[in-house]
């Protein structure tokens, strides 16, 4: 008996050492990127890279895995961390607490499995497809999770058959411009709920609740696993 006994009945002792060996990125550790985290680390990856700037504040609570009253003010890589090791010691985890962007150091190389992307700017966003393509690294991008209610909603499809979600109408057309032909997604068909507060640059502030990134975080992390088990 093991903590992935059960899993085991699932997916095969077999399976389970794949996903013990296997290595994944992931960039935003935010609402819907811890909770990357936490389904992968429990499903049995064992092998991370973890990229974020920010720090856990009050705001993250209602959504974000790894926020509690006890890691405000902490660096979210490193709550991170702390808390997969507390699931899984025997796992390795890299973490640089940092704004991804072109200008970025190269953070992957060919020992990394699969680039998941959970990054709210466009511009990193398209980076990481650009060096995912360029490495011949698989890669899922994750849509808006932002103004959403209805957790059902969310789906995997290729960035170019999105609709409603305006950061997929973005990346659709931002893509199409460096010729970019797919790009896996999970987003949601949910029209967005307009807010009334702008923050200090005038830019609407997006609304969020605890069970929509949720969501969408472990929608990915089950569609990694599948695709790191040839499934």
């Amino acid at each position: 008996m093991n903590q992935f006994s059960r899993t085991e009945l699932i997916i095969g002792k077999d399976g389970v050492e794949k996903l013990n060996k296997s290595k994944v990125a992931i960039f935003g550790i935010g609402g819907v990127g811890s909770f990357v985290a936490e389904g992968l680390i429990r499903a049995g990856v064992q092998n991370f890279i973890l990229v974020d700037k920010d720090v856990v504040d009050l705001t993250n609570l209602n959504r974000q895995i790894i926020a509690t009253h006890d890691t405000i003010g902490k660096p979210k890589v490193e709550v991170a961390k702390a808390r997969m090791l507390s699931i899984n010691p025997n796992s390795n985890i890299e973490i640089h607490q940092e704004f991804f962007s072109p200008e970025s150091p190269e953070l992957l190389d060919n020992t990394v499995d699969y680039i998941i992307d959970c990054v709210d700017n466009v511009t990193a966003k398209i980076e990481l497809v650009l060096r995912a393509q360029k490495l011949n690294i698989p890669i899922i991008s994750s849509m808006g999770t932002g103004n959403k209610l209805d957790p059902t909603r969310f789906e995997i499809t290729d960035i170019y058959k999105t609709s409603v979600c305006p950061l997929a109408k973005v990346m659709r057309k931002e893509l199409k411009a460096r010729g970019i032909k797919k790009l896996k997604v999970v987003y949601s068909k949910e029209e967005p709920i307009k807010t009334s507060q702008n923050n200090e640059e005038g830019k609407p502030v997006p609304g969020s609740i605890s069970f929509v990134p949720s969501v969408a975080g472990l929608t990915i992390a089950g569609e990694v696993i599948k695709n790191l088990l040839g499934q």
